[in-house]
């Protein structure tokens, strides 16, 4: 709990620093990231290109140290809507007797609040239609619904994956996801990039509604939307792979990237 709170800006920060210093990278054709990823991949613009932000030069020619981005399944910031979900999950971690103030003995963790944290992200990824079209009103042998088993297995299963920690350290990093910040707010920001971004939105996620996706492409003077048709919610940025694939590779092609 000591650690000091890191945003994604500061994630990103580094990637570049790594990449320049330790890699020798010159430039990037291209940074691409879905949900947290996606995040990122929206910074990288900013970071990688803050000498080029407006700034009053549009040569056309000049040289951008990151050319393009995809950026899928996330908005420009975390809203209210998203820092709320994320709180419920941390709740559902401090709820947990072991938990301790984040000072819990490691032999012995907060294993199921962290478990029932899972299973709330697991709501927010999907759609009613997906959650009814996998399970309906089935049930197993022992009376309970297949869809709690399933929510539980991916409770548990995420045990072996991950800390109780590091989970809310992560949760609070992604709510600080602001590309605004600093910047003159969230629309000044968008409208001084100058490089293509493709914005990919899925039309049924309930976590990063299709509205801020739409409102991000519109904002970015080289901003491209696409929108992937799925009944599967958040998880549709993996599932879908025809569609998220064929948008890039589009745009990749088109921009000669």
């Amino acid at each position: 709990m000591r650690f000091p709170q890191v945003t994604i800006r500061d994630t990103v920060a580094l990637h570049i620093r790594m990449l320049k210093e330790a890699l020798g990278a010159r430039s990037v054709a291209c940074v691409v990231g879905g949900s947290l990823g996606g995040m990122q991949a929206l910074e990288w613009v900013f970071l990688g290109n803050s000498n080029k932000i407006h700034s009053s030069n549009n040569n056309e020619n000049e040289e951008n140290f990151v050319r393009s981005a995809v950026v899928i399944a996330c908005g420009a910031r975390h809203t209210a809507w998203q820092i709320g979900i994320s709180e419920t999950q941390r709740q559902a971690i401090y709820a947990d007797p072991l938990w301790r103030g984040g000072e819990f003995d490691h032999t012995r963790p907060p294993l199921q609040g962290l478990a029932v944290a899972r299973q709330i992200a697991m709501f927010s990824y999907r759609t009613p239609h997906g959650f009814e079209n996998k399970f309906g009103r089935a049930q197993a042998e022992d009376g309970r619904f297949e869809v709690r088993r399933y929510l539980e297995y991916q409770g548990q299963k995420f045990l072996s994956r991950f800390d109780a920690l590091t989970y809310v350290r992560l949760t609070e990093k992604m709510d600080s996801h602001d590309v605004g910040r600093g910047r003159g707010g969230m629309e000044v920001a968008l409208k001084g990039l100058r490089v293509p971004v493709l914005v990919l939105g899925i039309d049924s996620d309930v976590l990063y509604p299709l509205h801020e996706q739409e409102e991000m492409a519109r904002l970015i003077p080289k901003g491209e939307l696409r929108v992937v048709r799925s009944r599967e919610g958040h998880d549709g940025f993996l599932l879908e792979q025809e569609q998220v694939g064929g948008a890039m590779k589009e745009f990749l092609k088109e921009h000669r990237l």
